[in-house]
């Protein structure tokens, strides 16, 4: 059954006519989620409709199946549609968030000269000293996705966070730069695409999870984001307010699952309910005594697993992923400056005693991170479950970065369908050389006039 508590219209400013909406897509490999938010009087994002499908042809965040993963998208927008209560509101332009094993980040250091010293550095300087930086030399196969930068020098005056406005000749800056495979992305361009939506970002998923369930005052203290999803466990972490280190480990809450399922000799859905409604982190927090009971196959006897025996299996597997995670907190040298701890969110957060667990393994203080810091529906449990952190951060992402649609009655929709079209045409810098027509570069090169 579909949850309607989404389908409410939003609380009314002066006109649903001047607010604009940013529209999240998490593909994901165990869901497809979209969510549609609107900006409130108060700056804070509400969300005014979600839907959701299985994602049938994606594993560990890489796109397997072409078609299925199109049918997937759609459905999910489809539901999503159907609860949106603004009108003619036809959903087109997505935020999609990226992760998956083929995810890799880096630090690298650039330069950038002025030749206009008579005005201050200024936003268009910015750019395009971020935009040398996709030009770095990548391994055969991939390319660069996001560049992040960390602190400024300008001539010679270290550690500045924002240089506009200041004079200055010479930029030096820190970036952190995150590359995929040049096939993978383009896989999850053209699924989109095809499911006839067109992107206007692109974030890296724990980029966008952090967004959702750490405040500022974290970020500068220094905190490990550890989101769970099915395929795969992504790491950020945080100090002094800027990102310093990002990693994709591939394995997630599917592999759990899969170990269930193996262990205990059962179906895969039976694993999967028993994972989410009777597993545990810590076997000693289980009982002997307490069993469930799972149907048999045709002509077999049913099979009764112990709570013990499943926590078990979920603790030997999410030790390995927490040892994993550790080793990337060490691998960041900032082990000794993460004075936040660390905060866990994802699907695979909701294992119980999980956090004991995490306390345990790494020797620091941690937290299931809940998407509510700047989210209007705090009331809303459903829509606040760790699960939809990457989703929610998609929105507001998209806020942060002015990818905006404004809501229009249906006079304005049909008058200003071309103007919103302009306005959309921009594609993400970082992954643009990933989509050229191979045929249009072709004819480029020759020289040849392009047909119309």
């Amino acid at each position: 059954m579909k949850d309607k508590s989404f389908a409410k219209k939003p609380t009314e400013n002066k006109s649903n006519v001047d607010r604009s909406i940013v529209v999240g897509l998490d593909i994901g490999t165990t869901k497809i989620a979209c969510f549609v938010g609107v900006k409130n009087e108060h700056g804070k994002i509400e969300i005014i409709s979600m839907g959701k499908s299985k994602s049938l042809g994606v594993k560990k965040g890489v796109v397997w199946n072409i078609q299925q993963t199109i049918d997937s998208i759609e459905k999910a927008i489809e539901d999503t549609q159907k609860n949106v209560k603004e009108g003619n509101l036809v959903l087109k332009h997505v935020v999609v968030g990226i992760a998956g094993q083929h995810i890799r980040s880096m630090q690298n250091r650039g330069s950038y000269s002025r030749t206009d010293l008579s005005r201050e550095i200024s936003k268009e300087d910015i750019k395009a000293f971020i935009n040398d930086m996709y030009g770095l030399v990548m391994n055969p196969g991939e390319e660069i996705i996001t560049v992040i930068p960390q602190e400024y020098n300008v001539d010679g005056e270290l550690g500045i966070k924002d240089p506009i406005g200041m004079a200055g000749s010479r930029m030096e800056a820190n970036f952190h730069i995150i590359t995929g495979q040049v096939s993978n992305v383009k896989n999850i361009y053209n699924c989109v695409q095809r499911a006839g939506l067109e992107i206007d970002d692109v974030i890296l998923e724990p980029i966008a999870s952090a967004d959702a369930v750490l405040n500022e005052e974290e970020k500068e203290a220094g905190i490990v984001l550890v989101d769970i999803g099915g395929g795969t466990t992504d790491v950020a972490i945080f100090h002094e307010g800027i990102i310093r280190h990002t990693a994709v480990i591939p394995y997630g809450g599917n592999v759990i699952t899969q170990d269930i399922r193996k262990g205990c000799k059962i179906l895969e859905r039976h694993a999967e309910n028993l994972k989410v409604n009777f597993g545990s982190a810590v076997a000693k927090k289980s009982s002997e005594n307490e069993v469930v009971c799972i149907p048999g196959l045709k002509g077999q006897q049913s099979k009764e697993i112990t709570f013990k025996t499943l926590a078990h299996i979920i603790e030997s597997r999410m030790t390995e992923i927490i040892l994993l995670v550790k080793q990337q907190i060490d691998n960041s040298g900032y082990a000794d400056e993460i004075i936040g701890g660390i905060v866990i969110t994802g699907g695979g957060s909701k294992l119980k005693h999980l956090t004991q667990l995490f306390d345990f393994k790494t020797g620091m203080s941690s937290r299931i991170g809940y998407p509510c810091e700047h989210l209007a529906n705090e009331n809303n449990q459903d829509l606040l479950s760790p699960m939809y952190s990457t989703g929610i951060g998609l929105v507001l992402k998209g806020f942060e970065k002015g990818n905006q649609m404004r809501i229009v009655n249906s006079k304005e929709q049909d008058e200003g369908t071309e103007e919103r079209g302009k306005f959309f045409s921009k594609v993400l810098d970082g992954v643009k050389n990933f989509f050229v027509d191979e045929e249009e570069e072709d004819e480029d090169e020759n020289g040849k006039e392009k047909k119309n």
